[in-house]
């Protein structure tokens, strides 16, 4: 009978708590489920982000890989660039040189051509006249030495000349000039004229006078048109022009000495330097 209570009562307590167990109990375990699957699904969400994170960060990384290698590859173009342009500047300065040097052998030509016209001025003024007479038939007895006349000044012009050349020569410019103008004074119409013109404008070039050099290397040419001096007053003062700034005069210059004077060692002198300022 006991067992039999017992039984009893704890059915009556099961009944009890199941009757305390209400439908607003329910919903609120309904609710805090239904809290628990966001929470879970929100951890779902979060793991996913950090997932695409890596991901990003990986593709970053990559990019990075990439972009330093083509910076290095970028580098070796530069330094490859840089090398060329190296070597390109000492060709430059090497064909800058051999033009020097034939600029040098120019000169000396015409130094050359200088003294042999002189030499050679000098020998017609020392050869004495044969005197002539239709009266007489036997050969006339040797003449005396005849000495060549000298100016009023007392100077010889080829003396003169020659003075004021070796001034060029030892860089006394302003000697030179002057005494190149004083020879032409008295000696316009001498063999010697177109030279003494000409290197008056060398002296004005090599005190750095260029617009005055221009102004004498075009008296050159337009005095003494078939001069041999004409193909280097030109070439003179292309390099003037460019000595000034004014580089598209100075071009067409030494492209006029090339055209109207191919065969001189002042076109060759002309080609060159062209080359040099990019000119073909």
């Amino acid at each position: 009978m006991k067992k039999s209570l017992l039984l009893a009562a704890r059915c009556s307590l099961l009944v009890l708590l199941a009757a305390c167990v209400s439908s607003s109990d329910m919903e609120k375990l309904q609710s805090q489920i239904a809290d628990l699957q966001d929470q879970v699904a929100q951890m779902k969400r979060t793991s996913a982000g950090k997932e695409e994170v890596q991901t990003v960060n990986q593709r970053i990384a990559e990019q990075t890989q990439t972009l330093l290698k083509s910076n290095a590859a970028l580098v070796t173009k530069v330094d490859q660039i840089d090398e060329k342009m190296n070597s390109t500047q000492g060709g430059i300065e090497q064909t800058n040189y051999r033009v020097d040097k034939l600029a040098q052998q120019v000169t000396q030509i015409q130094h050359d051509v200088e003294e042999l016209k002189a030499a050679r001025a000098a020998a017609a003024a020392a050869v004495p006249q044969p005197a002539t007479s239709e009266m007489t038939v036997a050969p006339p007895p040797t003449p005396a030495p005849v000495i060549a006349p000298v100016p009023a000044s007392g100077e010889d012009p080829v003396q003169t000349y020659q003075t004021a050349y070796r001034d060029y020569q030892r860089g006394n410019y302003d000697l030179a000039i002057a005494g190149f103008r004083e020879f032409l004074s008295r000696n316009s119409n001498s063999d010697l004229a177109d030279n003494a013109a000409y290197w008056i404008g060398e002296s004005l070039y090599s005190q750095k006078k260029y617009r005055e050099a221009i102004a004498q290397f075009d008296s050159v040419v337009t005095k003494f048109p078939r001069s041999d001096k004409v193909a280097g007053a030109l070439l003179k003062k292309g390099y003037a022009y460019i000595a000034i700034g004014e580089k598209s005069q100075g071009i067409v210059q030494l492209q006029y000495v090339v055209h109207e004077h191919p065969a001189s060692p002042e076109a060759a002198v002309a080609r060159q330097r062209l080359k040099g300022l990019g000119v073909e």
